[in-house]
């Protein structure tokens, strides 16, 4: 017999959107301030780069175990621990006093997403019964991480500029507080199966090629081709050694069975895509509005709050949509509005005004950022099986947020190279081929769309019985 839907299921789901986008938020909010936070501490040559990039490697890197651990030793427990990590190391990132206690101050802020996020993402699982409910709680989900994606400018400039860098994190530690105190009122606790035997190897394995990947990705565009290779052979090793611990293992990290259902691997395929999307999108912009537009804090805050406006309006429209005609036809569309996006961005030129760049560009990619972002974590997630909740969110966040690192390095990269000097037309040549690159992201995405069944033939949850591809 079914259980009764838990009453204080919507009041649940408000908490926990609120501390996802608390955490997606921090991916990206540092991009404004680092300037500032470059002026007022002392780094080594590009160290300041280690402030935005420790968060991402160790949040990316540690996901999939945090996901776990959840699954294991109870998700609201493990969600009040990761609460109270994220409000600690956010107070010391304020109160930080050099380059290199900002940075490990990060690392450890990152340490503790890894584990509250996937613990989040994975109660909004288990509190709502697979089917329209549920795909409207992951919408929900969906849009607030696809809005914390792209309102780090907007909250970020006026912070920074009106009380100073260090409140960026200050502002972590009475949100933390406030669900802290809450939580215990409307979170159910679950947990996985019984068995608590844990897959050290497939963890150690696993968190490691992923830390190495992102380390890669982060240091190859002032690495050597050589270091860079090598770095991304040790982490193909270690994933190909994960595979193999995984395929004998009583108790397996992440099951991969998993991997047998289309629309998880679909679904996370076009969250990889939106993070490298995004992110990318994110880091040529902040440069252009800087370096050659020469936008105030509050007039980069405003034309950048058309890109998140534009993402609750998409995302609102892909859950509806998605329920009534399935996930397929609105991720691939949404992927499409994005690459038109990023067609209109291709064409600034140093007299852009605002209608041309906040109208067309960001509005467009906005909606197919906050639809498309909406279908993805449907696909990937809507046919999980309880036992599983953890894990699959873990692997869902870790691919948005690998896919950000990724996307950062390799758009950033693309546009150096096409820089040919320092004038503010020079550097409008470079972004304009950094915008067109993001098409690729948007190639990887509509395989992801291509994978997902119709609604007619709607997958069937992935059963803790089966076997292993």
């Amino acid at each position: 017999m079914q259980n009764p839907p838990d009453p204080k299921r919507w009041f649940a789901l408000a908490l926990l959107c609120v501390t996802g986008f608390m955490i997606i938020l921090d991916a990206s909010i540092v991009l404004v301030a680092v300037p500032s936070i470059e002026r007022d501490l002392t780094f080594s040559t590009g160290g300041v780069q280690w402030v935005p990039s420790g968060y991402a490697l160790m949040f990316g890197g540690l996901l999939l175990l945090g996901g776990r651990v959840s699954d294991l030793l109870g998700r609201r427990r493990v969600f009040l621990a990761g609460l109270v990590g994220f409000a600690a190391s956010s107070l010391l990132c304020g109160l930080a006093w050099s380059g290199d206690a900002l940075v490990l101050a990060r690392g450890l802020q990152g340490i503790a997403a890894a584990v509250l996020a996937p613990s989040a993402l994975s109660i909004v699982m288990t509190t709502f019964a697979g089917g329209p409910e549920r795909n409207k709680a992951l919408g929900i989900w969906g849009a607030t991480s696809g809005v914390g994606g792209t309102a780090g400018s907007l909250i970020g400039g006026p912070v920074t500029d009106g009380l100073g860098w260090p409140w960026i994190f200050y502002i972590n530690v009475p949100i933390c507080v406030l669900v802290l105190v809450l939580a215990p009122l409307v979170l159910q606790d679950s947990r996985g199966p019984a068995q608590r035997t844990f897959d050290i190897a497939g963890a150690v394995t696993v968190t490691a090629g992923l830390i190495v990947l992102v380390y890669a990705v982060i240091e190859a565009p002032g690495s050597s081709a050589g270091r860079t290779a090598a770095l991304a052979l040790l982490s193909a090793a270690l994933f190909a050694a994960f595979v193999l611990i995984e395929q004998r293992s009583s108790a397996p990290l992440v099951p991969l069975r998993l991997f047998r259902s289309r629309a998880l691997v679909g679904g996370n395929l076009i969250g990889i895509a939106f993070g490298l999307g995004v992110f990318g999108l994110n880091i040529l912009y902040t440069q252009y509005a800087q370096l050659v537009a020469g936008y105030s804090a509050i007039k980069y805050g405003l034309v950048s709050s058309v890109l998140a406006a534009a993402a609750v309006g998409g995302s609102m429209i892909g859950q509806h949509l998605v329920t009534r005609v399935g996930a397929r036809p609105v991720a691939a569309v949404s992927l499409l509005l994005t690459g038109a996006g990023v067609t209109v961005m291709s064409r600034l030129t140093v007299d852009t005004g605002y209608f041309e760049l906040a109208f067309w560009g960001l509005t467009i990619y906005g909606a197919g950022l906050g639809a498309g972002t909406v279908a993805g974590s449907i696909a990937a997630l809507g046919e999980v099986a309880g036992n599983d909740a953890g894990v699959a969110s873990g692997l869902q966040n870790a691919c948005f947020q690998i896919g950000g690192a990724v996307g950062i390095a390799v758009i950033s990269a693309v546009a150096v190279a096409n820089t040919n000097g320092s004038t503010p037309a020079a550097l409008t040549a470079g972004y304009r081929v950094g915008f067109a690159a993001c098409w690729a992201f948007v190639a990887v995405g509509l395989v992801g769309a291509a994978l997902l069944v119709s609604r007619k033939k709607a997958p069937q949850p992935v059963a803790a019985g089966q076997g292993a591809a």
